[in-house]
């Protein structure tokens, strides 16, 4: 009877860590209606992605948008994927050590396009199709994350939040409690990203859900498989966003466990 006990009460504490929010499904139907191109429609020769040109490829096409948001160290929004500049200009800086106008010396991969502005981005955007901003976990995210929601109050499409930063998702929860938020995850505990193994586990196991409370998962669909992401998708029936979806196969097969489909280097059928 005690281990019985013990047991129950580890499987209660179990549940309760990895409970999400999950009342938000009206308010996420718009990207549900669509799929989502990663940032932005891109095509890495004049469409480089996280550019101007891959985000008005999306529009043309009517897809969503999922775009980063980093800012640079004098506090300007930009949208940016890597914590590094040496993948997409060649330069071996971290982003958020970097000024604005020294980010305007580079381009991006073989392109004529440089790091685009937040601002710009939102403002070519215009509400036309639904947005997904990712807040990167590089710098001051809480930061980013404050001056991100002031400009949000201006815009008038739709929009929602994620990051793999749960702190993120904590202070969204706190501070602007309105705007839907989701948790990015993926199975970390095989991975060479550089977290602690803690971290790793509780991430890969959903099990800051209590602390962030997500409206939505948004899951790697490689790792769709992982034990405490299918319950959590099972059992608190919370909206899934799939990524990255890279060939018509794969998004067929992930239409069987998520809502959401972040798509690239293809076009959906």
């Amino acid at each position: 009877m005690i281990i019985g006990a013990i047991i129950l009460i580890l499987l209660v504490a179990y549940l309760f860590l990895l409970k999400p929010n999950s009342g938000r499904k009206e308010q996420l139907k718009p990207f549900e209606d669509t799929y989502i191109a990663h940032r932005g429609f891109f095509d890495n020769e004049k469409a480089p992605e996280n550019s101007m040109p891959a985000f008005e490829r999306a529009v043309e096409k009517g897809y969503g948008i999922e775009l980063d948001v980093q800012a640079t160290t004098d506090g300007e929004l930009v949208v940016f994927h890597d914590a590094s500049l040496e993948r997409m200009c060649g330069v071996n800086k971290k982003l958020t050590d970097c000024t604005y106008d020294e980010l305007m010396e580079y381009r991006l991969g073989e392109s004529d396009e440089k790091i685009p502005r937040y601002l710009d981005v939102l403002s070519m955007i215009s509400g036309k199709v639904p947005l997904l901003i990712e807040i990167k976990p590089e710098g001051d995210y809480i930061g980013t994350i404050e001056k991100v929601t002031k400009v949000m109050d201006d815009y008038s499409g739709i929009y929602c939040v994620q990051s793999f930063e749960p702190r993120v998702l904590r202070w969204l929860k706190k501070n602007r409690p309105e705007i839907v938020r989701g948790q990015l995850s993926m199975n970390f505990v095989f991975s060479n990203v550089e977290l602690s193994l803690i971290k790793k586990i509780l991430m890969s196991n959903l099990l800051l859900n209590f602390y962030a409370k997500p409206d939505f998962i948004s899951y790697k669909q490689k790792h769709s498989s992982q034990l405490s992401y299918v319950i959590c998708r099972k059992l608190f029936g919370v909206t899934n966003a799939g990524w990255t979806i890279r060939s018509q196969k794969q998004l067929n097969k992930a239409k069987k466990n998520f809502q959401i489909m972040i798509f690239d280097s293809f076009e959906p059928k």
